[in-house]
């Protein structure tokens, strides 16, 4: 139930601050507070390989974000692929 919360904040948050700033904070941001830096928030050799693949672009529609999921053709969660969609 929570996560329809989570992914509402980036629609809030995009009210005053930059798609890239908030998507920044959602990754890399996020693994320098956790302490994960080079393990989460990023794609690089022997980090844990979460991704999604997104239909458009979030740094032109933060929306992309929300919907839990609904617009994410492809979620990767430790390497292996949880929801393969269509790509388009």
């Amino acid at each position: 139930p929570m996560h329809r919360h989570q992914s509402e904040e980036f629609l809030i948050r995009g009210r005053v601050l930059p798609a890239h700033e908030i998507i920044a904070s959602a990754t890399s941001v996020g693994a320098k507070l956790c302490q994960m830096e080079g393990k989460i928030g990023t794609i690089a050799p022997n980090a844990f390989a979460d991704l999604i693949v997104v239909d458009g672009n979030p740094l032109d529609d933060l929306s992309l974000l929300t919907n839990q999921g609904g617009h994410m053709s492809l979620i990767m969660r430790g390497g292996e692929i949880v929801k393969r969609g269509e790509l388009n």
